[in-house]
C-alpha cells in the first residue's frame, strides 16, 4: 500500500528532526569559545543590556563585528533576556534555527519537485554534514543560521509568487530577503539562485538561444499549465528589486569591513594570489564535502598555490561547466546544482580576502545545497537502468546519512570549549598561529599561565608580527609583574597596529605605574579617540588625572 504524501512528509520530517537532535543536542552543554563569542555576547554590553530602546537603536547602527546585521544583534539580545550569560541558551537557539532550516529546505524542494525522497536526502545531507557543524555549534555564527532561515523563507515565498503572481506575494519575497540581509550580507547571491530555480525545477525559461537550450522549458517544467514561461529579460527584470538590495548590502559590507580593517590589502594578498586561491579553493571545498576530514575552526592561508594546481583547477572548472551546459536538457538539475555551488561561494571564495584564513567551513552552509541536489537527482538518473536501484539506493542513502551523523557528532564535540577547539585545530593543521594564540588565551583564562606562555611563543615563532599574540604576551607578562618586558611587546604591537585600543589602554597602565603620567594619559586619550565609548580607558584616564603622583591601580583588558 502506497503511503500518502502528507504521511510521507511527516515521516521524513520526524527522521530529520531526530537525527539533528542526536547530533547537536550536546551543544546545550557547551561554553563560549571566546573567538568572536566575546564580541557578540560575552563582552558585549549592548547585547547584555537586552532589548532596550537604546540597544535596539545601537543594533541598527553598529558595525562592531565588521558587518551591519541588526537582526543578528536583536536575536542575541532576545536570547540574553531569557538566558543571560548561560551559553547553553544561545547554542540552543542556533540548534533550533538549524532544525528549522533543514525542514524548510525539505518542504520547499518537495513542493518544487514533487520528489519528497530526494528532497529529504538533500535536507539530510544539509542537516548532518560535518562541514556544517561550525555554523551550528559556534554562537558567533548566529548570523549564518539566522540569515539562512530567511534565505529559505525568501525561496519559499518566491515559489508561491511564481505559482500565483501578485504584487502582494512579491512584496513578501522582498521582505524576507531584506530581513536576511539584515542578518548577514551573504544573501547577496540569493537572487542568482532564484534565477537558477527558474530554469529547474520551475521551468519558467522561454526562448533561450540555440536548439538545445530552447527545449529547456519543456524538459524542466514541473507543473505544466500552472507556471507561465518567461523570457530571460523578463526574469532578470523581475529580480531587479532584489538585485538592487543585494548591491546596497554588498557596498555596505565592503564599507563596514574596511572600517574595522578586516579586509586584507593587496600587498599582503596580491590579486594573482587571490584568483589562484579562489580557483583551487572550489576543489578544496568540494574535496572536504566528499571527505570531511581534518576540519578546523581556522585554516591558515596557504599563500600562492603552485602553477600546476592552479592550471588543473581552472581546467577542471571549465570542463565541468561545459559538461553541465552540454547535458543541460538531460540533466538540468546538474547545471543548477553546479552553478548554485559556484555562485553562492563567490563572496567568500577569497577574491575579497577577509582576515587571514584560507577557507572556512561555515562558508559551505548554503553553497553545498547545490552539490547535494546534483547527488540526489543525479545518482538515480545514472542508475536508471538498474533493476535493484529502488532497494539499494534508499539503503545506501540511509547508511550515508548515518555515517554523516556520526562524523558530525564527533566534530561537534570539538566545540565544547575553547581549549578543546583550538587543540584540535592545531592537531589537524600546520603553521596555525591563530590556533596557538587562542589556545594560549584559553589556557590563561584557566590560570595556566606557563602553558599559555608556550602557546604565545609558538604563535610568534610562526608569525613574529602577529599583533594579537604580541598583545596577549604583553598582558601575560604584565600580570606576572614583568612590566618592562610587557611594555616592549605592547610597543611592538602598536608599530604594527596603531589603532589597537586595548594595547593603548594597557600600555597606559604600565606607564602610569612607572610615573610617566603624560605619556600614559596620551595612550588613554588615543584609545578614546579610536573608540569613544571605551569605558575601561575612560575610567583609567579619570583615575590617572585624579590620583597623579599616587600609585595607579589600573584596569587592563
Amino acid at each position: 500500500m502506497a503511503i500518502e504524501k502528507k504521511t510521507l512528509l511527516l515521516i521524513y520530517s520526524l527522521f530529520l528532526a531526530v537525527f539533528i537532535l542526536l547530533v547537536f543536542d550536546q551543544v546545550r552543554d557547551f561554553d563560549f569559545v571566546h573567538y568572536d563569542d566575546d564580541t557578540y555576547v560575552a563582552a558585549n554590553r549592548h547585547v547584555q543590556g537586552g532589548l532596550s530602546r537604546a540597544n535596539i537603536a545601537w543594533a541598527f547602527t553598529a558595525t562592531d563585528a565588521g558587518f551591519w546585521h541588526p537582526l543578528t544583534w536583536l536575536s542575541l539580545m532576545a536570547d540574553y533576556e531569557i538566558y543571560h550569560l548561560n551559553p547553553g541558551g544561545y547554542h540552543g537557539t542556533n540548534l533550533i534555527l538549524h532544525l528549522l532550516n533543514t525542514l524548510l529546505l525539505f518542504f520547499i524542494f518537495s513542493a518544487l519537485t514533487d520528489a519528497p525522497g530526494k528532497s529529504a536526502f538533500v535536507a539530510g545531507l544539509f542537516a548532518l554534514h560535518p562541514l556544517h557543524v561550525e555554523s551550528v555549534a559556534w554562537i558567533a555564527e548566529r548570523k549564518d543560521v539566522l540569515s539562512t532561515f530567511f534565505w529559505l523563507l525568501t525561496t519559499g515565498a518566491y515559489a508561491a509568487y511564481v505559482k500565483r503572481p501578485a504584487v502582494s506575494r512579491y512584496s513578501i519575497v522582498v521582505l524576507f530577503f531584506s530581513l536576511g540581509l539584515m542578518a548577514k550580507p551573504m544573501l547577496v547571491t540569493l537572487p542568482f539562485t532564484l534565477l537558477l530555480l527558474d530554469f529547474w525545477p520551475l521551468g519558467r525559461v522561454r526562448a533561450l538561444p540555440g536548439k538545445r537550450l530552447s527545449r529547456l522549458a519543456q524538459v524542466t517544467k514541473a507543473a505544466p499549465g500552472e507556471i507561465k514561461t518567461r523570457t530571460i529579460g523578463y526574469l532578470l527584470m523581475e529580480k531587479a528589486p532584489l538585485l538592487l538590495l543585494a548591491l546596497l548590502a554588498a557596498a555596505l559590507a565592503f564599507h563596514t569591513e574596511t572600517r574595522v580593517s578586516a579586509l586584507a590589502d593587496l600587498n599582503a594578498f596580491p590579486l594573482k594570489m587571490r584568483i589562484s586561491h579562489a580557483l583551487v579553493s572550489y576543489w578544496v571545498y568540494l574535496g572536504k564535502a566528499f571527505w570531511p576530514a581534518h576540519l578546523a575552526v581556522f585554516y591558515p592561508h596557504p599563500g600562492q598555490w603552485p602553477l600546476f594546481s592552479v592550471g588543473a583547477a581552472l581546467l577542471s572548472l571549465l570542463v565541468t561547466i561545459y559538461a553541465c551546459l552540454k547535458f543541460i536538457t538531460r540533466f538540468p538539475y546538474a547545471a543548477v546544482g553546479w552553478f548554485w555551488y559556484l555562485g553562492v561561494m563567490v563572496p567568500v571564495i577569497g577574491l575579497v580576502q577577509l582576515g587571514s584564513q584560507g577557507m572556512a567551513d561555515r562558508y559551505s552552509y548554503v553553497s553545498l545545497i547545490g552539490i547535494f541536489i546534483m547527488i540526489a537527482w543525479g545518482v538515480p538518473d545514472i542508475l536508471s537502468g538498474w533493476r535493484g536501484k529502488n532497494v539499494v539506493l534508499p539503503l545506501a542513502a540511509g547508511a550515508l546519512l548515518i555515517l554523516m551523523a556520526g562524523m558530525a557528532r564527533q566534530q561537534t564535540g570539538y566545540w565544547r570549549d575553547a581549549v578543546t577547539l583550538f587543540q584540535h585545530a592545531i592537531k589537524v593543521t600546520t603553521g596555525n598561529c591563530l590556533a596557538h594564540n587562542n589556545l594560549g588565551a584559553a589556557l590563561a583564562r584557566e590560570g595556566k599561565l606557563d602553558a599559555a606562555l608556550i602557546e604565545y611563543e609558538e604563535a610568534l615563532r610562526i608569525k613574529p608580527q602577529y599583533v594579537d599574540a604580541l598583545f596577549n604576551m604583553g598582558h601575560l607578562l604584565a600580570v606576572r609583574g614583568k612590566n618592562d618586558e610587557a611594555e616592549r611587546f605592547y610597543r611592538n604591537a602598536l608599530l604594527i597596529k596603531p589603532d589597537f585600543v586595548e594595547v593603548h589602554n594597557n600600555l597606559g597602565i604600565i606607564l602610569a605605574q612607572k610615573g610617566q603620567i603624560a605619556e600614559a594619559a596620551g595612550h588613554f586619550k588615543a584609545a578614546l579617540r579610536i573608540r569613544p565609548d571605551y569605558e575601561v580607558a575612560e575610567n583609567n584616564l579619570r583615575i590617572l588625572l585624579q590620583n597623579s603622583g599616587k600609585k595607579f591601580p589600573g584596569n587592563s583588558k
